[in-house]
């Protein structure tokens, strides 16, 4: 499940990726959460969805978004 960034783009700024899943955090607290648990956590969505006790359908739907709000914030560094 580590498709998030690092597969996609090797050379990924880590304070960047730090920094932005910092404001995501501030904004999202949710969405950071999910990040946490599939990306480094290595959970699948089902995983997380009972770790946050919300349906997978939530889970699925909140990473694409998370995950494609950190595309457009770390290429924007």
């Amino acid at each position: 499940m580590s498709e998030l960034l690092v597969d996609e783009a090797p050379d990924v700024n880590v304070i960047a990726l730090s920094n932005a899943l910092d404001e995501l955090a501030r904004i999202d607290e949710r969405k950071s959460r999910i990040v946490e648990l599939r990306h480094f956590g290595g959970l699948n969505v089902e995983e997380t969805a009972e770790a946050l006790a919300v349906s997978p359908e939530t889970v699925a739907r909140e990473w694409g978004l998370a995950k494609a709000w950190l595309r457009r914030k770390v290429g924007a560094s």
